[in-house]
């Protein structure tokens, strides 16, 4: 059975932008969070592709991938992920094959085929392109062909990007992405941290359906788990009700910025707020170390998770430091 302290832990980061605080702040913050975890021996850390979404600075994926991967030294810096619908494979294969040769060994590109926006922010980015979702699985084999050695009589060629076998990760929260990875024997990433409801039936059809590929001999999953962690369950929960305001930000679609911590937040909430806040963070572990250590076992147990990723949104970024400190000693 997989045991907490043995097991990877990652980072994923949305990089909030917070109230108070400007998008320099929140770029800052990511950087500094990125070395910090460096430090404490975390495996990856991730950033997420999203669009015209105030609260939220990561929506230039790449250039962000590149700034984080300079200000570290031995982490592996990545995506969680590219939203491949928005973007020509190419000028993927291009930008992480570019990233690849300024940063050896160290770049991960995860793949997801939602949009990661609204409608008319999709076409905005578009513009004229009729891809949709459903061209996902042949918009994968394009890339990992720009991405690998040329081929005889191959006309299109990523330059950067061809040899160097960038880690391609496909990234979900239903059903269709864990089948793909399984059909091409690539690692995969439940993203867990916002849509848990189909974690366990992802994760078995993955791992009963994987074949063995270049890039991977067995099956390989992570999965996102939001992490608050402080010294005592009720200062952790405190601190767990910036997060709380953003999730029904997101439910009741009024996002904004990350906002402070308030006393007595779930108290303030509906019946029927409850019920999507719990369901939307069925997967988080809020408390005490102890409750950490607990709560990111009993998940362990659960999942049989090769790697867990942490998501970490707390206001102040002293205590989201030391959050991620007090997981550490919980793993042990």
């Amino acid at each position: 059975m997989q045991t907490l302290a043995n097991t990877p832990l990652s980072m994923l980061d949305l990089v909030a932008v917070r109230e108070g605080g400007t998008v320099a702040d929140a770029l800052a913050i990511a950087l500094r969070t990125a070395q910090h975890v460096e430090q404490l021996g975390f495996t990856r850390y991730w950033l997420a592709e999203h669009h015209n979404m105030p609260g939220i600075a990561s929506s230039a994926t790449a250039v962000l991938v590149g700034h984080i991967a300079g200000g570290t030294q031995r982490i592996r810096v990545g995506s969680g992920g590219v939203m491949l619908p928005n973007h020509a494979p190419l000028v993927v294969a291009e930008a992480f094959g570019t990233l690849a040769e300024l940063y050896p060994g160290r770049i991960d590109l995860g793949l997801g085929r939602a949009p990661g926006t609204d409608p008319v922010t999709m076409r905005a980015l578009r513009r004229d392109r009729t891809e949709t979702a459903d061209d996902f699985p042949r918009e994968v084999a394009e890339l990992q062909q720009y991405l690998g050695a040329p081929q005889p009589g191959q006309r299109v060629i990523a330059n950067p990007g061809a040899n160097t076998q960038v880690p391609i990760w496909l990234l979900g929260s239903s059903l269709f992405s864990a089948q793909l990875a399984a059909e091409r024997g690539l690692p995969y990433a439940f993203a867990s941290h916002f849509a848990p409801q189909m974690l366990l039936q992802a994760l078995d059809l993955y791992r009963r359906n994987f074949r063995p590929s270049a890039q991977l001999d067995k099956p390989y999953t992570i999965i996102g788990v939001p992490l608050v962690a402080a010294p005592t369950d009720e200062e952790a929960h405190f601190l767990a009700s910036s997060l709380f305001q953003r999730v029904i930000g997101i439910l009741t679609g009024q996002r904004g910025l990350l906002p402070p911590p308030k006393e007595g937040y779930l108290q303030s909430l509906s019946q029927q707020e409850m019920a999507g806040l719990q369901q939307f963070l069925s997967c988080a572990v809020i408390g005490s170390p102890e409750t950490v250590r607990s709560g990111l076992q009993q998940l362990l147990n659960a999942t049989e998770a090769d790697e867990l990723m942490l998501v970490c949104d707390v206001h102040d970024p002293d205590l989201r430091l030391r959050a991620l400190d007090l997981a550490v000693q919980a793993r042990g």
